[in-house]
């Protein structure tokens, strides 16, 4: 069976990088058994380092431990470089907020299963997008 293809919005990468959020532990283990790819994009990664870069409650981060988390995500992540041709995405469902309407646009690109995310404007979107699923962590499943 062909690994999942996921994308994670920018809280989910927190989850998985800097808080090691019990809601993510199943994707980290699906992606480790190699029964999911996550997929990311210059966009969505320069949001990550940008956030990264925040006072996170905490969780405040170096520059190291900053740099760490990139490569952490570069590892695990497929790097997408194609954009989903212009007719694809104009069909796409648009967001409220349209700082998160680059994830549509990966999660489509990459030809996704799943967009993993807790963000409430884009679970809406849910029954008004037909090429991938928008899900939050713990209703992904690879099977």
């Amino acid at each position: 069976m062909a690994a999942k293809r996921i994308v994670l919005d920018t809280n989910i990468w927190l989850d998985w990088l800097v808080f090691n959020d019990a809601s993510v532990l199943h994707l980290k283990k699906t992606v480790s058994e190699g029964r999911a790819e996550v997929c990311i994009d210059s966009a969505c990664e320069a949001e990550l380092e940008r956030v990264l870069a925040y006072d996170l409650a905490r969780h405040t981060l170096d520059a190291a431990a900053q740099a760490a988390c990139l490569a952490e995500c570069r590892r695990i992540a497929r790097r997408i470089d194609t954009p989903a041709p212009e007719a694809q995405r104009k069909r796409l469902a648009r967001c409220v907020d349209p700082d998160d309407q680059k994830f549509l646009e990966l999660a489509l690109a990459a030809q996704a299963d799943a967009l993993i995310t807790k963000d409430h404007k884009l679970l809406e979107l849910a029954k008004r997008t037909r090429s991938f699923r928008i899900l939050k962590p713990r209703k992904f499943s690879a099977s």
